[in-house]
């Protein structure tokens, strides 16, 4: 069937929007009840969890959806940055060392490589940062041993 054609030409502009108002209203609905429908997909989940009934209104979707995203946005405990992390970590290590390690260059070699500030630390272990008693050391089995763990 072919499309009718209408002439506007004789309605004014109250009567144009008197017509046009329901056909809008009607897309305004349709745009809101599709989002609606969308949400509760992707909230399916957790509306399982929660809410065992069937029907569930357009407002207790919504509500649920507020509650998600104000439990999911809430900011996080706060992190501990790489670098306190690292720092923490070589200093566990240096614990780890200077109780098992048998060799003294060894150590050495690792302050090298992680961390160059931490070598003057280990010259003088009175600072803040000493990560070990000073002249604390196991030398069983003697020099020429090198310890592993397994």
């Amino acid at each position: 069937m072919a499309p009718i054609k209408t002439c506007n030409a004789g309605m004014t502009t109250k009567e144009k929007t008197k017509l046009r108002k329901p056909v809008v209203e009607k897309m305004r609905r349709d745009r809101i009840n599709g989002s609606i429908q969308q949400l509760k997909a992707l909230l399916e989940k957790e509306l399982k969890e929660s809410q065992l009934t069937s029907k569930l209104e357009k407002a207790d979707i919504l509500e649920m959806a507020v509650l998600y995203l104000r439990d999911n946005l809430r900011p996080a405990a706060p992190r501990h940055s790489y670098a306190e992390g690292f720092a923490k970590c070589l200093q566990e290590t240096l614990r780890f060392l200077s109780a098992h390690d048998r060799l003294p260059d060894s150590r050495r070699k690792l302050l090298d490589h992680f961390h160059p500030q931490e070598r003057r630390a280990d010259k003088h272990p009175a600072g803040p940062h000493a990560p070990f008693a000073p002249g604390h050391s196991c030398s069983a089995g003697g020099p020429d041993r090198l310890w592993r763990p397994w």
